[in-house]
């Protein structure tokens, strides 16, 4: 291939910005059959894939969107700087308030939830807020675990409306961890376990992944893991 043929970065850009919108508008599939059309395509993809990924498109006219960053591309904004940025800062104040709204609603869901176990039948609560009910015993004379050991265990863990959001159980095989390696409810819970056990531990957001969440884990979640120890090490 002659490298002098591909398009420049900023020609990339807007032909991939000027497929997107024919695309969206004629609902077709995008020519992908020459190299630069490819390499085009790609850099959409990494851009939008990234934007995507944090989240900034909440809310957003798609298409908007679009004419935005093709008249960047092209030097011919419709908006003057000060527009620009009061309009960024609008956005940034809108996202705080509906992440903040909807990070109280979850602690006062998970607060409710868990008041509610607590009153359940076989479930214990311990001093720290941890709530959990044995489903299977294991050896009753063995050993816990310490601090000082890894150990292997299976897990399902859920959100409180039954949403799996991770388990060792689905992908079939079991995680080795240290036991002071995991969120504060499994390293109290684990200790004391017995090889065998299987445990439901319900966790309230200060045993697990506390105000900021994690990943998929929004703030102030309360979460529900199904525990099986089956080592210790």
């Amino acid at each position: 291939m002659n490298v002098t043929r591909l398009p420049s970065f900023r020609s990339a850009i807007a032909a991939v910005l000027l497929t997107a919108t024919q695309v969206h508008a004629a609902d077709e599939m995008v020519d992908l059959t020459s190299q630069e059309n490819q390499i085009a395509y790609s850099i959409g993809l990494n851009i939008g894939g990234s934007i995507a990924s944090q989240g900034i498109l909440q809310g957003v006219d798609l298409d908007l969107f679009l004419a935005g960053l093709r008249d960047a591309v092209n030097n011919e904004p419709q908006l003057d700087q000060a527009q620009v940025q009061a309009a960024i800062e609008a956005y940034q104040a809108q996202l705080m308030a509906e992440q903040n709204a909807a990070a109280e609603q979850m602690r006062t869901e998970s607060a409710e939830f868990l008041a509610a176990n607590a009153q359940k039948d076989g479930v214990m609560v311990t001093d720290s807020g941890l709530q959990y009910m044995v489903l299977e015993s294991g050896d009753t004379d063995g050993a816990s675990p310490t601090t000082a050991n890894s150990v292997v265990a299976h897990y399902h863990g859920t959100f409180v409306d039954g949403t799996v959001f991770d388990s060792s159980v689905e992908r079939g095989e079991p995680a080795t961890f240290g036991v002071t390696q995991v969120i504060p409810g499994w390293t109290e819970a684990l200790q004391m376990m017995k090889v065998g056990d299987k445990w439901r531990l319900f966790l309230p957001y200060d045993l697990a992944y506390g105000e900021t969440g994690a990943r998929s884990i929004p703030p102030y979640a309360a979460l529900i893991f199904d525990v099986e120890l089956i080592e210790i090490k």
